[in-house]
């Protein structure tokens, strides 16, 4: 299992379109991707959960990520939250 934390610096947080850029972009690998915000979890290939965490701008979010891709999952994911938010 790999993981990771970020901070959040997109102004509007994980909102409609990033949120959907992000289940996009987990749909494509094979490994659980969970996103983790003060106790609440998400699954990264569900959009209403990955909206429903109410993630703002300055908020750490943990992904955890595991699998038989996740090393690539990893990297991209990482790449993904760097580029987007």
């Amino acid at each position: 299992m790999k993981s990771f934390s970020y901070t959040v610096k997109d102004e509007l947080g994980i909102h409609a379109r990033p949120a959907g850029l992000l289940v996009k972009e987990a749909k494509k690998f094979t490994s659980s991707i969970t996103i983790k915000k003060d106790g609440k979890t998400a699954d990264a290939t569900r959009l209403m959960a990955v909206m429903g965490m109410g993630v703002k701008c300055g908020n750490t979010v943990e992904l955890e990520i595991s699998g038989d891709d996740e090393d690539a999952a990893y990297e991209a994911m990482k790449a993904f939250f760097e580029t987007n938010l």
